[in-house]
């Protein structure tokens, strides 16, 4: 239990967006996700998901961490199938924004969602449950999840005094009880054990700073050996063996993972960013953008969550 309270002392989070939606007409959209951690909340209607399309019950909240994808379908029929970016392109033909407490007549959606979308961080440097490499999951009979969801959307609807302040908390209290879910139904176990323990090496953490504060410098196994205080052929073979993956892979994806958020924060230009994470050469920043995220860096400027309308 110890060690469990410090993985979630050492977390950070930050609210993203909510969203609640109605599904106007039926789809199928072939590996759904999302680029931050996501919970979708079934409030009405029908939904299915995975390769079996097991099918949601009202109340269930399905969890998706952040780039995991899962097959997602919405309402009963023979409605359409796309893939994620042709849904998100498409996304107002299916989807319209309504009220929490709306009272207008409308037609009958094929299901309501609500979502609420996060970043969670472990020292501040590695995206938490990405690093757990635990795929989409259903939340069952959870009513504490669902009415923090409801609250954090409740939030964003109106200007309360304190209202960063107590989304902020909100979101606290969503990850730790997602991560109580996790311990308590015995999910992903071995996957817990394994990918959790970089948290009892603080030589581990020091190169998880490092990374982070030095994205744009010169990242080589032999500067992170010198930051572990390891040698050289060692440290790629440590780094592994602690993380499941090898140093300069996980530093490509905190490069990228830097450069979504400038692309969604600033107006510098798509060359700057590539210098700002480490790119000299634009061309090969934009192909290595593309083949991680699917799409262009320039089209992650004006992209949103797929379930914004």
């Amino acid at each position: 239990m110890e060690d469990y309270n410090k993985i979630i002392e050492s977390l950070n989070t930050r609210f993203n967006r909510s969203s609640y939606v109605d599904v106007t007409q039926s789809v199928k959209i072939s590996n759904f996700y999302e680029f931050q951690n996501s919970l979708i909340l079934l409030r009405n209607g029908k939904a299915f998901y995975g390769e079996e399309l097991e099918e949601l019950t009202v109340g269930d909240i399905l969890f998706l961490p952040g780039s995991k994808g899962v097959d997602f379908k919405l309402g009963t029929q023979n409605g359409v199938v796309m893939g994620n970016e042709e849904f998100f392109n498409k996304r107002d033909q299916f989807l319209k924004a309504r009220a929490m407490q709306s009272t207008n007549k409308v037609e009958e959606p094929v299901a309501t969602l609500l979502t609420v979308s996060f970043d969670v961080k472990a020292f501040d440097s590695v995206n938490f449950f990405n690093s757990l490499d635990i795929p989409p999951f259903v939340v069952k009979g959870t009513s504490s999840l669902s009415t923090l969801m409801s609250k954090i959307y409740n939030e964003t609807q109106h200007e309360y005094p304190g209202k960063t302040r107590v989304i902020n908390l909100y979101t606290d209290e969503l990850v730790i009880e997602i991560f109580r879910y996790i311990l308590n139904h015995n999910l992903f176990v071995e996957k817990l054990a394994t990918n959790s323990n970089y948290f009892k090496d603080p030589r581990l953490i020091d190169i998880f700073n490092y990374i982070k504060d030095n994205l744009a410098g010169d990242l080589s196994n032999k500067v992170l050996a010198n930051v572990a205080n390891v040698s050289e052929d060692y440290v790629g073979q440590y780094f592994k063996m602690l993380t499941g993956i090898n140093p300069q892979d996980y530093i490509e994806y905190q490069r990228m993972e830097r450069a979504v958020s400038l692309l969604r924060t600033s107006k510098k230009s798509i060359r700057t960013i590539g210098t700002d994470v480490g790119y000299k050469d634009t061309a090969y920043f934009c192909r290595r953008f593309k083949m991680m995220f699917g799409i262009p860096a320039g089209k992650m400027r004006r992209r949103e969550s797929l379930m914004d309308v």
